[in-house]
């Protein structure tokens, strides 16, 4: 399975080639036009995203599939995620206190390809401002789950690292995976 990742560069079509993908993964702060226009460009059968803390409260649309806090299965591989960043500003959309995104994945289930918005802490990390750093509840996820990958945005880095044995790959603008 192929898979096409793309997050937090709304100029991500300028760059992308037309390289066919099964599946389309949105790590957020990227319109619905944005996501469409490249699902389409790549011949995606399936969109899963989450949203970033940049995106609108609006819901997807009908072929954008969200996996905040849900389990998506493509071709036997699992997906699963979650939206948005720490809380850095009184207001706004998609904003979680640590102890809320502990909280919420306390009994997530275990999945292939875990899909966040945000980092976990410690991973990619900027140091340059208050607002790039990770949760901690997905370090804690994926040492209790070990997911194969988690996928993320928000950073601003294309990196990546092994934590407890999950490859941990962070997008910024797009990336082409073969699971």
């Amino acid at each position: 399975m192929v898979v096409l990742v793309i997050a937090d560069d709304e100029c991500v079509l300028n760059d992308l080639p037309g390289e066919p993908a099964d599946v389309l993964v949105s790590c957020g702060d990227l319109s619905d036009t944005v996501i469409l226009k490249a699902a389409e460009r790549c011949g995606a059968r399936r969109i899963l995203c989450v949203k970033g803390n940049h995106d609108t409260a609006s819901v997807f649309p009908p072929s954008i599939e969200d996996l905040h806090l849900k389990v998506v299965e493509v071709d036997g591989v699992t997906f699963g995620g979650f939206r948005g960043a720490w809380r850095y500003k009184p207001r706004g959309y998609h904003l979680f206190d640590q102890s809320e995104v502990e909280l919420a994945l306390i009994d997530f289930p275990k999945v292939d390809v875990f899909v966040g918005h945000n980092s976990p802490a410690g991973v990619h990390d900027r140091d340059d401002d208050d607002v790039h750093f990770g949760f901690r509840a997905f370090n804690r996820y994926m040492k209790l789950n070990g997911p194969r990958l988690l996928l993320h945005g928000h950073q601003h880095v294309n990196a990546e690292s092994v934590v407890d044995g999950t490859t941990v790959i962070g997008v910024y603008g797009h990336r082409f995976l073969t699971l």
